[in-house]
């Protein structure tokens, strides 16, 4: 598979590839090595206004209206399928653009396939209700499309945010505009490839890539969208919202979080473990509900961590296409401001039980490698343990009773997910009953990439809900129809 495949598409707009001149083509890098992968162009304004009305003309088209519910489940199926057959060449651009090792890429085309298979079976399915008002009166609700819906994906997992993104809309009856990263867009190009083989209407499917000061702030102030979709970081969240409200557009958005695993002392500390472990490494700690503070009961944090450092250390570290434990970080600017929280942990003196260095690796030496870090004996409020760091790095906090942990668990602005690790089911439901988060996981950490489970957060960490039959909310609209018949 060679990247220049992709390097030649540029933006899907109208169903038709555009490239603009050289001088608009942003580099994307291979953050295993520092290479240039590709080239795509650098969006903005006028090409997403190409898009928005792109989409606009393709959902009002009589194509579209007329295409019934069962019919979108078939395509969706269709979609799924072809997923699979190309599934070695999309694990492997996955890995590429974002590093991530070569195993969790095939897990991610995997979940992405899965994503289409969920949305087909919901598609013919999508109902209103029968309200009763009074005799001689019908009233009843149905759910419509809500129209032209802008997504913004992240660069962490761009396969399956842009496959979650284009199933949902798809099912629901939206045609779209995404707007990958300018990082990692090579799988949602190569995705918007592979669909145009399915005959779906000119516009439905529209891909712009490009900068988010651009392309995105472009997209998201757009007065023809109906709904945006965006995760990312607080901050540029902010001004999405800002932009979709001066146009009375609704969003969804998912911001991030600095989730807790909670472990008690009477926890299997064997899955605990592994669990804490596999939630902090996972696309290198990239990840917007990693498992990024162990919040542990003081009685047994001294031996747990001393087995969690020992696990960390045995960890493999490499190229993404290598399949190691742990990948490399994204970008030299992802790579600075973690570098930024180490040094802060030493400055503040902040014990590091392992990790805090760069790992060079041989043949790779302009890659981003960082060794898998614990910070330990970290006060809940310190800036370490309040701060989403977005990488391979764990603070550590401990709490002596229930009420501690609770507290300890809500003590950040951000409200996503958390885990719990107990064998006591009374405190299992005391404890999740009082957390303050979108999702929480019992003696677990995630779950087959959660498709059918909505995902999204309290506080800062957002709102709205993605995946799953909830999700459905955010992309149609209720209409309340009333027949007066005698």
């Amino acid at each position: 598979m060679k990247a220049v495949d992709v390097q030649t598409l540029g933006c899907y707009i109208n169903g038709e590839w555009t490239v603009p001149d050289e001088a608009k083509l942003i580099e994307v890098k291979n953050p295993g090595d520092g290479s240039v992968l590709a080239y795509v162009p650098r969006g903005d304004k006028e090409e997403i206004d190409q898009a928005v009305q792109a989409a606009k003309t393709a959902f009002l088209s009589k194509e579209w209206k007329e295409l019934t519910p069962y019919a979108r489940g078939q395509l969706l199926n269709q979609i799924a399928e072809i997923i699979r057959e190309n599934k070695e060449e999309l694990a492997r651009l996955e890995t590429l653009d974002v590093g991530k090792p070569l195993g969790q890429s095939a897990v991610d085309v995997e979940i992405a396939a899965r994503y289409f298979e969920y949305y087909a079976g919901i598609a013919d399915k999508i109902f209103g209700e029968t309200i009763p008002v009074e005799p001689g009166i019908i009233d009843y609700t149905v759910r419509e499309p809500i129209g032209v819906v802008g997504h913004i994906i992240p660069w962490n997992y761009p396969l399956q945010i842009a496959a979650r993104s284009i199933a949902v809309s798809i099912a629901t009856g939206n045609a779209m505009v995404l707007k990958p990263a300018e990082d990692t867009p090579l799988t949602t190009l190569k995705l918007a490839q592979l669909m145009e083989t399915l005959g779906l209407p000119k516009g439905l499917l529209n891909v712009v890539t490009g900068y988010g000061y651009e392309a995105g702030a472009a997209l998201s102030s757009h007065p023809d969208i109906n709904h945006i979709t965006f995760t990312g970081s607080v901050e540029t969240g902010k001004r999405v919202m800002e932009s979709a409200a001066k146009n009375i557009v609704p969003v969804t958005l998912e911001l991030g979080g600095k989730s807790p695993n909670i472990v008690f002392a009477d926890c299997n500390e064997e899955q605990a473990l592994e669990w804490v472990r596999k939630s902090i490494i996972q696309n290198a700690g990239q990840t917007c509900s990693a498992g990024s503070r162990l919040v542990i009961d003081k009685s047994i944090k001294e031996d747990f961590v001393s087995k969690l450092v020992e696990a960390m250390e045995k960890l493999t570290i490499g190229p993404g296409m290598d399949n190691p434990d742990l990948g490399p970080v994204l970008s030299q600017k992802q790579f600075e401001r973690i570098q930024e929280f180490i040094d802060l942990a030493k400055q503040d003196g902040i014990t590091i039980a392992t990790g805090g260095e760069r790992k060079l690796i041989e043949g790779c030496e302009n890659g981003y490698y960082l060794k898998p870090t614990i910070f330990d004996n970290v006060a809940a409020d310190h800036h370490l343990a309040q701060e989403e760091i977005f990488g391979p790095v764990l603070t550590v906090t401990t709490f002596e009773t229930e009420e501690e942990a609770i507290a300890i668990a809500n003590g950040t602005p951000y409200g996503l997910v958390a885990g719990i690790w107990t064998e006591n089911v009374g405190r299992a439901h005391r404890v999740a009953n009082q957390l303050q988060c979108g999702q929480v996981f019992i003696n677990h950490y995630g779950a087959g990439g959660g498709i059918a489970q909505p995902f999204g957060g309290y506080k800062k960490s957002g709102f709205g809900r993605e995946k799953g039959l909830e999700a459905l909310k955010s992309y149609t609209q209720l209409k309340n129809v009333a027949l007066k018949y005698y």
